[in-house]
């Protein structure tokens, strides 16, 4: 398992776990300011992947040049140079939808969305 830390960037923090678990093609968990990425098959993440794709994608978004991406042991740090965090308007949340945490099912009813999950534990 890999945890990538996010507090300089946590505006950006979900398009970046669904864009860098797209690339290593592995499971993401979100956390308050971090993420953790791990496979499926319990093998270790690929440090250099998971690097180059937060490096890609900061890049992508005109803000590779303000951060650095710092790897100790099994943790990365998005860390800001300048000492600013990227600051975006939070995005616009329906009111009453609940969101599956491990494929995205939507749905307006509580209880379809509880059904749901527990699907994913059987």
């Amino acid at each position: 398992m890999l945890t990538v830390d996010c507090k300089d960037v946590a505006s950006i923090k979900n398009e970046l776990l669904v864009y860098v678990s797209d690339q290593v093609a592995a499971i993401p968990t979100l956390k308050n300011h971090q993420f953790t990425l791990s496979m499926f098959d319990d093998a270790p993440v690929d440090l250099s992947i998971v690097i180059s794709s937060i490096k890609e994608f900061l890049d992508s978004i005109g803000e590779g040049h303000n951060f650095a991406v710092i790897s100790s042991n099994d943790v990365i740090t998005i860390k800001s140079i300048s000492g600013k965090s990227i600051e975006r308007d939070p995005p616009q949340t329906n009111v009453g939808m609940f969101s599956c945490t491990h494929c995205g099912f939507i749905t307006r009813y509580e209880v379809e969305h509880q059904n749901h999950m527990k699907m994913h534990y059987l």
